[in-house]
C-alpha cells in the first residue's frame, strides 16, 4: 500500500507540474486549497503551502496572472518570465506532494519530472502565443489564454482528485507535442 501511495503522489506532482506549464500560480492555488482543506497530504516540510496565508497569496497571484494574460503586450512579457517561474513551480509542486521518499530521490524526481514537465509545457505554450501574436497580430491571444487557463484548471483538479487520469493526460500532452514537432520536422526536411 505504501508503494501505491508513493506512485499516486508522483502522479499528483507530475499532473500539477503540467498544469503549472499552462498557468504558474493557478495550480499552486489549487494545491494550496487542497492542503488547506486536508484533501491531500503535503510533504512534511511543505505544510506551509496549506496555510491561509499561502491560499491568499496564491489567490492574488493567480488573479494577477490570469488577467495579465488578457492584456495584449503584457501576455508576451509574462511568457518571457514564466518559463523559469514554471520550472521552479513545477519542481516545487513535485517536492510538496511526493511523500515517503528520501530527500535525494524526492528532489531528483522534482527537478527532472516536475521542473522538466512544467518547462516543456510552458515552452510550447509560449511558442504558441508567439505564433499567435505574429500571425494574428495578437487577436487570437485571448482565446489562447482562455484555453490555457481552462486546461490548467482541468489538469490541476484532475491531479488532486484523480492523479492517475492526470498522469495519463500528461502522457497524452507529450504525445501531441511529439507528433507536432515530428510533423514540423518532416515539413522542413529538404526534398530530394
Amino acid at each position: 500500500m505504501e508503494t501505491f501511495n508513493i506512485i499516486i503522489s508522483i502522479f499528483l506532482g507530475v499532473g500539477l507540474a503540467a498544469a503549472v506549464g499552462f498557468r504558474v500560480f493557478l495550480p499552486l492555488l489549487i494545491l494550496s486549497l487542497a492542503g488547506f482543506y486536508d484533501v491531500i497530504p503535503l510533504n512534511e516540510s511543505w505544510q506551509w503551502v496549506g496555510s491561509l496565508t499561502a491560499v491568499i497569496t496564491m489567490g492574488v497571484a493567480t488573479l494577477i496572472e490570469i488577467f495579465g494574460y488578457y492584456i495584449p503586450w503584457l501576455d508576451n512579457f509574462l511568457d518571457t518570465i514564466a518559463l523559469p517561474l514554471a520550472t521552479l513551480a513545477g519542481t516545487a509542486v513535485m517536492v510538496a506532494t511526493v511523500t515517503d521518499l528520501s530527500p535525494v530521490v524526492t528532489w531528483t524526481l522534482a527537478i527532472i519530472a516536475g521542473g522538466g514537465t512544467a518547462a516543456a509545457i510552458k515552452g510550447n505554450t509560449s511558442a504558441a502565443r508567439l505564433t499567435s501574436s505574429t500571425t494574428t497580430g495578437g487577436l487570437a491571444n485571448p482565446v489562447l489564454t482562455t484555453v490555457e487557463t481552462g486546461t490548467s484548471i482541468v489538469m490541476a483538479m484532475a491531479s488532486i482528485f484523480v492523479p492517475i487520469i492526470a498522469f495519463v493526460l500528461v502522457l497524452f500532452l507529450f504525445f501531441v507535442i511529439f507528433r507536432f514537432y515530428k510533423k514540423l520536422l518532416k515539413k522542413r526536411a529538404p526534398r530530394t
